[in-house]
């Protein structure tokens, strides 16, 4: 059974830096995507950020291009973080950590196969 688990979501005032942490198991294939999207209240999910695990390509929306940074652990390949910087009151959501093994377009929910539950961000004014 495939399992994704975000974790590191907290409070922090602007300005402030997040570390979350996405884990994956339950699959061997070392070669596939995962992703970060965002979903604040009212609105619907929204892409973050994405990693290829086979090369290290990475995606960024443009709101998170420069303060947001998708790494992969360099002991455990199905581990992954999303370190956020400078944050701002507008990143205030669930973030949720989803995987696929293939897709056409990243920023497509639908283009991953498997969701985490999502992990609380608060930022404050």
């Amino acid at each position: 059974e495939v399992q994704v688990v975000e974790s590191g979501g907290g409070s922090v005032q602007s300005g402030g830096s997040l570390r979350l942490k996405c884990v994956a198991s339950g699959f061997t294939d070392s070669n596939y995507y995962m992703a970060w999207f965002r979903q604040a209240p009212g609105k619907d999910r929204e892409p973050v950020v994405c990693l290829y695990t086979g090369g290290g390509r990475t995606y960024y929306d443009d709101s998170a291009k420069g303060r947001f940074s998708i790494t992969q652990d360099e002991a455990d390949k199905y581990t992954l973080y999303l370190q956020m910087n400078a944050l701002k009151p507008e990143d205030t959501a669930v973030y949720y950590c989803g995987v696929s093994f293939g897709f056409r377009n990243w920023r497509a929910q639908y283009e991953y196969n498997y969701w985490g539950q999502g992990t609380q961000v608060t930022v404050s004014s």
